[in-house]
């Protein structure tokens, strides 16, 4: 099958890419020549597992291509797969300017029958939108040609996207006519050939199904925060209450592991814009405003443990840290913790020396003002980031963390301390090798 995906950001890339694995002719549309050279040059501008090869891979066989020219994209598939970014507008709902910029120039250049589909996140009531500007387009034109409008959301994990996209729960399409139902059905039939996951729904069903889906495991990841913290008030041990809960068919293990809050391209954002969509309606979401809240608070917890261990002036004193994007496999910073606690180190006059595995790049991106350039530093190891440190503060989950040498830890910190952002040790494993330990709930 011919297919256009419009936007080669995260959804976009991993979309065209597993497509054209699947012997689809693919050509991938970006607005960012820079991008677009990168790609076609080797490289790929998006850190994510396995990716790489398999855009090198289907690039060499000729069924992935990549392009500025938005007619010939348009011109090139039956399905136009929109997958460009939606941030968050500053009330906090889902910025469509790109996706409309995308369908419109789909109606300014289609000559023949089109499915289009909103791949990205969107609010409820996208694809009317997208309809309306398309035939707009067309009528401006003053032709006539039939196309449809499909819902069809992604649900990638970040670190996963690839395994998460060959090997589906479920493929979520809404579409209300025959035509474009029976060619999204022969689009996924190669990725369910075991069993069927696709589910067919009406198009507002669709749109709704992903914001209501990362609304969901927010709520349960605030929730297990909110439990955490009341646990070290009364002296219980969360990691027991979770087995306690998650043991339970109805409520499971998945997403009940506490931590210094959430982040990402995809949580906070969704959050937001659902809430924003209720109000619209007429309806305020009363739980996802605390869930909201809730995160917000929680990203200064690992701040408030090390202020009450070692006081609020943190002058001369210096800090390592253990990750800096907001979850293991991916250089994704958006929203991260680590942006926090790097925030209030410096605000309380430490210096911080930081480590993760693929995030440093991003990391020197963003922090850009002199008191990152005098305070702020990146080791090359976990090792070296406790060169010179009073404490060590652990805000992402990286495998590598997880089986350290705690006597090496304990040699180097000038304080054995560690402040674990994300529970990754049982207690008495760094206290019985002489350093404190303060992690989210533990006993």
């Amino acid at each position: 099958m011919k297919i256009t995906v419009v936007g080669t950001g995260y959804v976009g890339l991993v979309s065209g890419t597993c497509l054209a694995d699947m012997g689809n002719d693919v050509l991938c549309l970006d607005v960012d020549a820079a991008k677009i050279r990168l790609l076609n040059e080797g490289g790929i501008p998006i850190y994510e597992p396995g990716l790489e090869a398999l855009v090198r891979k289907n690039e060499a066989a000729g069924r992935l291509r990549f392009t500025t020219d938005i007619e010939a994209a348009v011109a090139h598939g039956t399905i136009q797969f929109i997958a460009v970014g939606t941030p968050p507008d500053e009330d906090g709902s889902a910025d469509l300017k790109y996706v409309l910029a995308a369908a419109r120039n789909i109606g300014r250049h289609m000559q023949d029958y089109k499915v289009v589909v909103d791949k990205s996140t969107v609010p409820v009531g996208t694809a009317d939108k997208v309809r309306a500007v398309i035939a707009e387009e067309l009528s401006s034109r003053g032709v006539a040609i039939d196309f449809s409008v499909v819902s069809n959301p992604e649900f990638l994990k970040e670190g996963a996207a690839v395994e998460d996209f060959m090997k589906p729960d479920r493929i979520v399409v809404g579409a209300e006519d025959m035509r474009a139902i029976e060619i999204m059905r022969r689009l996924y039939a190669p990725f369910q050939r075991n069993h069927e996951r696709l589910i067919m729904m009406d198009v507002r069903s669709a749109e709704l199904t992903k914001y209501a889906a990362n609304a969901m495991l927010a709520t349960r990841i605030s929730f297990m925060n909110e439990l955490a913290n009341l646990a070290e008030k009364l002296g219980a041990d969360i990691e027991s209450v979770r087995h306690g809960i998650g043991s339970d068919p109805r409520i499971g293990y998945h997403f009940l592991y506490p931590g210094c809050g959430y982040g990402g391209s995809c949580f906070p954002k969704d959050v937001q814009a659902l809430e924003r969509t209720a109000r619209e309606a007429g309806q305020e979401l009363q739980i996802l405003r605390a869930v909201e809240g809730a995160n917000e608070v929680q990203k200064t917890v690992l701040t408030e443990k090390i202020v009450k261990r070692f006081g609020t002036d943190l002058s001369g004193m210096t800090f390592a840290l253990w990750g800096l994007a907001f979850k293991p496999n991916t250089d994704d910073m958006r929203e991260a913790p680590s942006r926090v606690l790097i925030g209030d180190l410096l605000a309380h006059g430490a210096r911080v020396r930081a480590y993760d595995p693929v995030a440093i790049d991003e990391a020197q991106r963003i922090f850009t003002g002199p008191e990152h350039a005098d305070r702020l530093s990146y080791a090359e190891n976990p090792m070296a980031a406790l060169e010179g440190a009073d404490a060590l503060a652990i805000v992402t989950e990286w495998k590598e963390f997880r089986a350290p040498d705690f006597d090496t830890i304990r040699a180097r910190l000038r304080y054995p301390v560690i402040f674990d952002g994300r529970n990754l040790y049982e207690p008495s494993q760094p206290r019985d090798a002489g350093i404190e330990y303060f992690a989210i709930g533990r006993k």
